[in-house]
């Protein structure tokens, strides 16, 4: 599996988002009523799509399929100055990430588990409190097992 750890800087998106847990997962739903209207955002940074989650403090503790966290489907833009009806503003702050090169199916979890119970407790970092995420570029194909994607975990150093 390829990681690499980098600094990203904030960065200003647009989007939709809905309160899910794993239990009752509205992924499919939300991002239905984003594609049709990602064409409305005139001030596109590119055609990435980003899907992201902003998980409660200790969420990855103790793993419940009945926990809520916000989920996003959205877009990076230049500026806020030209929001679609019905989309919201979200600032993600910059921080260090390891970001994860994964090509296979959406659905397929195992990755996460990989990335959650092998690599992070064997590498020199901790999972830190900020939103998660995927970047879906050109390379990614819903329901492929030929897709690929970014994960981008955010972590802080070991003490």
């Amino acid at each position: 599996m390829e990681v690499s750890i980098q600094i990203i800087g904030e960065k200003k998106l647009v989007g939709k988002r809905s309160i899910m847990t794993f239990a009752n997962n509205k992924t499919v739903e939300l991002w239905r009523g984003f594609m049709p209207k990602r064409k409305e955002i005139k001030n596109a940074l590119g055609s990435d799509l980003y899907s992201m989650q902003i998980y409660p403090p200790l969420f990855f503790t103790a793993v419940k399929l009945d926990v809520p966290f916000e989920k996003w489907a959205m877009m990076e833009v230049s500026d806020f100055d030209a929001i679609p009806d019905e989309m919201e503003t979200y600032t993600l702050p910059g921080g260090l990430y390891a970001v994860f090169f994964y090509k296979g199916l959406n659905t397929d979890t195992a990755i996460f588990e990989y990335i959650h119970k092998t690599w992070l407790p064997n590498s020199d970092y901790l999972l830190d409190n900020r939103p998660h995420f995927e970047i879906l570029g050109e390379k990614y194909k819903n329901a492929d097992p030929n897709s690929e994607e970014e994960i981008w975990i955010p972590i802080q150093p070991k003490k």
